[in-house]
């Protein structure tokens, strides 16, 4: 019985994310679209599971001359929820910080991850903003941590800029054709130069 439970759980997950998903994608022509990027930017920083990403393709591909406006909007914003995810992890961690990390399946390694986090925190923050790690993972973990808060935000505002402004940038040149490669492949060419540079680094400082 128990395992019939946890498994309509698991389907109702999927199927619930994906309701979510298209609800705010059906956003992206609302005439207050950027007002929703904004606010989508803010808590996807610190609990919600839609990137800013989703509203923003169909965005730059509708108003391509706005670019860098929305990729600005975007950055701005998930910087400030940043900022917000922070104070959760520092100052309701048991109450809130807790609860989102073990929806994201990261509660049970808090303890191994923050020796690692402590240990990379800058390197962490840049990461997880470029790459698809969840970036509210490392905001909530920045306050827990009481990793600073300047270079949190000076290594927050860079890597979201860069995500963000890449992005509408590609968006921008290459319009409709390049948005299956953003979708699909650019998370994981961030990655991959994101792994490649902290190798390098590593190597540099062994050397």
């Amino acid at each position: 019985m128990v395992n019939r439970r946890r498994a309509r759980r698991r389907t109702r997950t999927p199927i619930m994310l994906r309701r979510l998903y298209d609800r705010t994608l059906s956003y992206a022509e609302h005439p207050q679209a950027l007002w929703v990027l904004a606010f989508v930017s803010f808590i996807e920083s610190s609990f919600f599971p839609i990137p800013p990403d989703v509203l923003m393709i169909p965005m730059v591909l509708a108003r391509p001359r706005r670019a860098w406006l929305i990729a600005l909007v975007a950055t701005l914003a998930s910087v400030a929820g940043g900022v917000a995810g922070y104070a959760i992890g520092a100052l309701a961690y048991e109450q809130l910080g807790q609860p989102i990390l073990a929806a994201l399946g990261k509660g049970d390694a808090m303890e191994v991850f923050a020796t690692r986090f402590n240990e990379y925190g800058i390197w962490a923050v840049l990461i997880a903003g470029v790459t698809p790690f969840p970036f509210k993972v490392i905001t909530i973990m920045s306050g827990w941590s009481a990793f600073p808060l300047i270079p949190f935000v000076l290594s927050a505002l860079v890597a979201r800029a860069l995500r963000f402004f890449i992005v509408a940038g590609l968006l921008r040149v290459f319009g409709p054709p390049i948005r299956d490669f953003i979708e699909r492949r650019l998370g994981l060419v961030f990655t991959l130069f994101c792994v490649a540079l902290v190798g390098g680094f590593m190597v540099l400082r062994v050397l």
